[in-house]
């Protein structure tokens, strides 16, 4: 079920109706009510893979508890391996086994050895990659002493399976939302009404920036052997826009269905585009994926505390790690490969966290040194996003050839002035609101007028120029 989608329109509605009229009375019945919603939203999709996640939500409650009755820390450690090895072991199956198969044919057909090995014609279980997160965590915080296992299932499986991020996140943490998911909740007007604010942003940056910007970089991509430079520079930057656009999209629905139903989830994305530099820019995008990675990876390795050696290896391992999670494509792990080189000249002259503060505090508007900083780190990460969205290596860099050829400063097919508009209109009201949690995120004190009129043209731009519903890019991992 899309959040984009008319049975997602009719679902949500019923789905807060019957949960504050009928089963707010008391914790469990507001508990197990949000479960079948979750489950019949996940089964929407394919019931098929409802037992997966099923069984990856028992596997967790079961072996968390077994972990915190262990008695000695040897008995601890193999639970907790156990966890992770049948966790990793269903995720690498359906997302990476063809994968390995597919490289290992590349690899022996080069010394002259040919095969035809069993190769799965299986869907991938839509936000396998997630919700494996989710219980990972759980499991690693229990072994670790910073979580106590949950006696009550129904309350584990709600933290798991909630199904406003129950496919594409944000990946929450058990000491966040687990607590949230224990307490009765309580309706809070003015949280209902900045979650629906939040839900209106988050259809106009997927249904109408996103959407549009995928129609002429698609065409773009798909035709970059005769295009010229300056269409596949636009079509790389069109499809910057349209993955933050999409995924940050789908984030801000997720977050603002959340608090129709009184929950506050982690937040996913802050503005990454007015970066200053890489390290900003993955302070600032995927923000639950890149601390899960630095919390229970990064620093298990030693993190930088061990000296920069060991510093560099491990922001090596994050990143390609990360691009790796992405998906099972070497375009994935050159991505990766190529975020952590921007990154680790940062790190070794000790600048990787020189901007922790808001850009441009100074004024309304950045100034020259702050311009360029967005601009060159905007360009770096456009560079990096044609290798995710090529279908192979050589593609990509097929495509950096021609896009820096002489035809780079010619003037490109193929643009839409609308669909400048949509952007630049995203990125001013987000500037502006560049220090709150979302662009409609308007405080009571401000103008009524104002409010109004943005909510209106944000509402009047999704009626006129939205896309017909397209699947949201991050399903796919």
């Amino acid at each position: 079920m899309l959040f984009n989608s008319v049975s997602f329109a009719l679902f949500l509605p019923v789905t807060f109706i019957l949960y504050w009229y009928f089963f707010s009375k008391k914790l469990i019945q507001q508990n197990f009510f949000l479960l079948f919603a979750s489950y019949v939203f996940y089964a929407w999709w394919d019931y098929r893979f409802l037992f997966l996640l099923i069984f990856s939500t028992f596997l967790d409650f079961y072996t968390g508890s077994r972990i915190e009755t262990a008695r000695n820390k040897e008995y601890k450690k193999a639970w907790l391996v156990f966890s992770v090895f049948v966790n990793l072991g269903f995720l690498v199956f359906f997302k990476y086994y063809n994968f390995f198969t597919e490289s290992f044919v590349q690899l022996f057909s080069t010394v002259g050895l040919h095969f035809d090995p069993w190769v799965l014609k299986i869907a991938l279980p839509i936000g396998i990659s997630f919700y494996t997160f989710h219980g990972m965590s759980y499991v690693f915080d229990i072994y670790n002493g910073r979580q106590k296992p949950v006696k009550n299932y129904i309350d584990y499986s709600l933290f798991v399976s909630f199904f406003p991020l129950l496919v594409a996140g944000p990946i929450e943490r058990a000491h966040h939302l687990l607590p949230q998911v224990q307490r009765e909740r309580k309706f809070v007007n003015a949280n209902a009404i900045d979650g629906l604010r939040q839900i209106l942003w988050g259809l106009f940056k997927k249904m109408v920036v996103a959407d549009s910007c995928a129609i002429i970089a698609n065409d773009i991509f798909a035709n970059s052997t005769t295009a010229g430079g300056s269409s596949l520079f636009l079509g790389a930057v069109l499809f910057a826009f349209q993955i933050y656009g999409d995924f940050s999209g789908y984030s801000d629905i997720a977050l603002g269905t959340a608090k129709l139903f009184g929950f506050e989830l982690l937040r996913n994305f802050s503005y990454p585009y007015f970066s200053r530099d890489i390290a900003e820019f993955w302070r600032s995008w995927h923000i639950s994926l890149s601390s899960w990675f630095r919390d229970y990876l990064y620093f298990p390795l030693g993190g930088s505390r061990q000296g920069k050696y060991k510093a560099v290896r491990n922001t090596f391992i994050i990143f390609l790690v990360s691009g790796f999670w992405h998906g099972a494509n070497w375009t994935f792990l050159v991505w990766g490969l190529l975020h952590a080189l921007y990154f680790i000249p940062l790190l070794l002259t000790n600048r990787n966290r020189n901007h922790l503060n808001k850009i441009a505090p100074h004024g309304p508007i950045p100034n020259f040194k702050e311009l360029f900083q967005m601009a060159t780190t905007f360009f770096m990460v456009v560079v990096a996003w044609i290798f995710f969205r090529a279908p192979n290596v050589a593609v990509a860099f097929t495509y950096i050839k021609r896009m820096f050829s002489k035809s780079l400063f010619s003037m490109p097919k193929g643009i839409k002035i609308e669909v400048l508009f949509f952007i630049v209109f995203m990125l001013l009201l987000e500037w502006h609101k560049r220090d709150k949690p979302h662009a409609l995120a308007f405080s009571v004190h401000s103008n009524k007028t104002v409010r109004w009129i943005t909510y209106y043209v944000v509402a009047l731009l999704i009626f006129f120029f939205a896309q017909q519903p397209q699947t949201f890019i991050y399903f796919q991992f």
